[in-house]
């Protein structure tokens, strides 16, 4: 489609429109080609028409004259719920010298996640009228990916910001530059911050971001400081939040963790640059003994186009700090005691509660509650602390914050969940991410790892450049006590270079070892998934073992580790239904898994030889 001059008549409007559209997906984009040459060829810009707004929200714009050539326009739209059209505006201020033309519009991921037929384990949500399978990650994260609202239903506001309303219970730091300011639709500056908020995707939202034009200046800085939380246990605290960094300058945006008032923390996470015109997600996991807080830092760059945008925060598995205001005093003052913590992030007491449990049970740390020691480390929490799961490997385990989850390796010295020897020179496992690694290694050594798929991301590889041929390093789990008849475990595992060993899981019982899975050899530069049934044990270690190659040009490397369906079977006593077999056990199973060599039941009756 191209414009024909007509006339030149003064404020001539050349417009078209779309089709109307009912909704789009979280990760709807809009693309489209672009020519706009001449000497007066003037402005263009996209709008979107949102059915009960009446101010149309700017998409994208052209200013000028952009040379004889196409070029290529990508704009993010994101989820948007109500029945909405484009309209492509060209105007003419009286003279119009030149030609603007369109072609290859094209939609991506833009329909809304289809229904599954089932949504099994820990990382997924099942939404409750679409029937979508979702990621867990995705609950609560002020965005609806269901299309039916579920996965936004019944979270805790006081863990999500908008800025619809505010700042929420975030706040400005005193300590920082200048102030994040909360704005709709574009900010003030062309050709750099965000056109429209990332809640709404429409002019009608609101997000907060950081001038950087004058009188700002290179690297000021301004923070903004989330509510005090509590330790947060191995891992099992999330933050998201979406981030908007547009503009030839912009320099920097940081998240830091901390736990005393008059620092900064540690670094979480950071972004140099400018990423294009789009919002984009970024998922951070929290481990801390103590209470803390998340600080967000935007730093100015060399000029006035370098706006960052902030929107839509939220935690996921956080709790807010409950303590005394003497303890947030002393948390302003920069002086907190460590507090002892349980996987759920709540604090528990330093000693037993008074019980009158015996040697073969396991004493609940907060309520002196007595369980049976087989349902410790079995992947269901049974204590209302979850204690009896606190010192156990986890059901998941991505390596991130340097966290490993329970694992460990035996015959080296733990050390604050770190390894310290006094001999260098030895083969065994590590934590490494691409960020790190020399120009030479890269060739053998993942550039990313698979949870992020970054050079930030942390992953566990063997570090072949230590011992020699033949020389083997185990990283186990601590005894689990007892799995169900369908537990499985799950690990993406990264094998390439010309010496790589081989990497084997072995399941060690007493002192009985025996083999589950193995591979040898270079199987490419890709991360490969690879299943290992389990099953029914009791008493039991998982181990990964590799061995070294003949020489350093082979790190075999594991990330994201997951057991699957592995908590022992809860009896209910409730009858079985028409669809289901009654186990011998009373346990109730579904017809289909009769006679599949899989022992359902934990007692073999679903594949007695008589059915």
């Amino acid at each position: 489609m191209f414009i024909l001059k007509k006339s030149n008549n003064i404020s001539q409007i050349a417009r078209l429109r779309s089709p109307k559209f009912r909704q789009t997906g979280a990760n709807c984009t809009l693309s489209f080609w672009y020519y706009n040459y001449g000497q007066s060829v003037g402005a263009a810009e996209l709008q979107l028409l949102v059915d009960g707004l009446k101010v149309p929200t700017v998409l994208w714009r052209t200013y000028y004259n952009e040379g004889n050539q196409w070029l290529k326009a990508v704009i993010q739209l994101g989820r948007l719920p109500h029945p909405f059209q484009f309209s492509l505006d060209k105007i003419s201020l009286g003279f119009y010298d030149g030609v603007s033309a369109i072609d290859d519009i094209r939609f991506e991921n833009c329909a809304l996640s289809p229904p599954a037929l089932s949504c099994e384990g820990p990382n997924h949500f099942w939404c409750r009228e679409t029937s979508a399978c979702i990621h867990s990650l995705l609950v609560c994260d002020l965005v609806d990916d269901c299309g039916d609202g579920s996965d936004e239903d019944n979270c805790n506001p006081d863990l999500q910001c908008n800025f619809e309303n505010g700042l929420c219970n975030w706040e400005q730091s005193v300590n920082d530059d200048f102030d994040w300011i909360r704005i709709q639709g574009p900010t003030p500056t062309v050709n750099t911050g965000p056109l429209k908020d990332h809640t709404t995707g429409t002019i009608r939202g609101h997000y907060i971001y950081m001038e950087s034009s004058q009188p700002r200046q290179f690297q000021e800085k301004a923070i903004l400081l989330s509510p005090l939380f509590n330790p947060s246990g191995n891992g099992t605290c999330v933050f998201r939040f979406h981030y908007h960094m547009f503009g030839k300058q912009v320099y920097k945006l940081s998240v830091f963790q901390r736990t005393v008032s008059n620092v900064r923390g540690w670094p979480l996470w950071y972004k140099f640059g400018n990423q294009e015109n789009r919002w984009i997600r970024q998922t951070l996991r929290i481990s801390s003994s103590k209470p803390f807080q998340i600080l967000v830092e935007g730093t100015v760059g060399d000029g006035f186009t370098g706006d960052i945008g902030l929107d839509d925060l939220s935690f996921l598995g956080c709790t807010l700090y409950s303590g005394s205001q003497h303890f947030i005093a002393l948390f302003l003052k920069g002086n907190l005691p460590t507090i002892s913590t349980t996987t759920s992030g709540t604090s528990v007491p330093a000693t037993l509660p008074m019980n009158n449990c015996t040697e073969k049970e396991f004493v609940c740390r907060a309520s002196g509650r007595c369980i049976h020691m087989t349902q410790k480390c079995d992947f269901r929490p049974d204590c209302s602390d979850k204690s009896d799961e606190s010192d156990c490997v986890m059901e998941v385990c991505d390596f991130e914050d340097k966290n490993l989850c329970g694992w460990h390796q035996p015959g080296l010295k733990q050390m604050s969940g770190s390894y310290s020897i006094h001999t260098t020179n030895i083969f065994k496992w590590k934590l490494g991410r691409g960020a790190n690694l020399y120009s030479e290694q890269e060739i053998h050594s993942p550039i990313t790892d698979h949870t992020t798929c970054t050079e930030e991301g942390w992953y566990l590889f063997a570090d072949s450049s230590n011992g020699e041929f033949g020389h083997t390093a185990d990283f186990a789990t601590p005894v689990i006590s007892l799995t169900g008849p369908r537990c499985k475990i799950i690990f993406w595992n990264r094998m390439n270079g010309s010496t790589i060993g081989s990497l084997e899981v072995l399941c060690k019982t007493n002192n009985r070892t025996s083999k589950l899975w193995t591979q040898s050899g270079s199987q490419g530069p890709q991360w490969n998934r690879a299943e290992v049934f389990l099953g029914i044990r009791s008493d039991f270690q998982v181990i990964f073992r590799a061995k070294r190659g003949v020489s350093y040009m082979g790190d075999v490397a594991v990330d994201d580790i997951t057991f699957e369906d592995c908590s022992p079977l809860l009896i209910s006593g409730k009858p079985c239904t028409s669809e289901e077999f009654t186990c011998a056990n009373k346990y109730c199973i579904p017809k289909n898994n009769l006679c599949d060599f899989v022992n359902d039941c934990a007692d073999n009756s679903d594949e007695s030889p008589t059915i």
